[in-house]
């Protein structure tokens, strides 16, 4: 598949490893992800680019195309966080691709960290892009940020198809079938709200049933 070279201003990386990445995001995951992870590429770097901030784009787009892939069961382990399972997958494609060790590292931080937004942004760009991308395409954060008409050309390149909808299919289904690794994580509100007998505790609950006579 030819790959759109430019976007809303933001040029598509086509170094080898950029065409290694995309090439094995559309074999592993379903069109309605990739073209959220490739939306989450250009929106984190109109923001970068519009506060003046240098970044290396190759690291940057592999960041940002495989940071999702702890949503896919393939990736799933019974007990890490989506986050951490999709890190762990990403270093294991790029290890197996020859990366450097240390880019390997700045690629796993920056999926790790993509929904921890305070602390991301606190990071080298090329962490604080997948979460500067992935929170606008997610819920809208830095939407004021887009010039006029980038968010239509950005969506028609890499359209939505019902993202909203699948994502939080997702989350529920994370949520009832592996229910450890969302203890203490954002999408344990999803599993109360959706899941019946969903049984993990609050956070005030692990907090009073800690074992000190206080």
């Amino acid at each position: 598949m030819n790959e759109i070279g430019e976007v809303a201003g933001v040029r598509i990386p086509r170094t080898e490893l950029a065409r290694r990445t995309i090439a094995y995001a559309r074999e592993t995951m379903p069109e309605l992800l990739v073209n959220h992870v490739l939306r989450t590429y250009v929106f984190g770097a109109i923001q970068l680019g519009r506060a003046g901030t240098a970044f290396d784009e190759e690291v940057a787009f592999a960041a940002c195309v495989l940071h999702d892939l702890g949503l896919l069961r393939a990736f799933w382990t019974p007990a890490e966080r989506f986050e951490v399972d999709g890190a762990d997958a990403a270093r294991a494609f790029l290890d197996g691709n020859g990366v450097a060790a240390e880019t390997a590292d700045l690629v796993w931080d920056a999926i790790a960290l993509h929904t921890s937004f305070g602390i991301a942004l606190r990071k080298r760009p090329e962490i604080a892009i997948v979460a500067l991308g992935s929170g606008l395409d997610f819920a809208g954060v830095g939407l004021d940020a887009l010039p006029d008409g980038a968010l239509d050309e950005i969506v028609s390149a890499y359209p939505r198809r019902g993202f909203k909808k699948d994502a939080l299919d997702t989350m529920i289904a994370i949520c009832a079938e592996k229910p450890a690794g969302v203890m203490m994580h954002y999408f344990a509100e999803v599993g109360r709200r959706h899941v019946p007998g969903f049984a993990l505790p609050t956070v005030d609950e692990v907090l009073m049933a800690a074992p000190f006579h206080d």
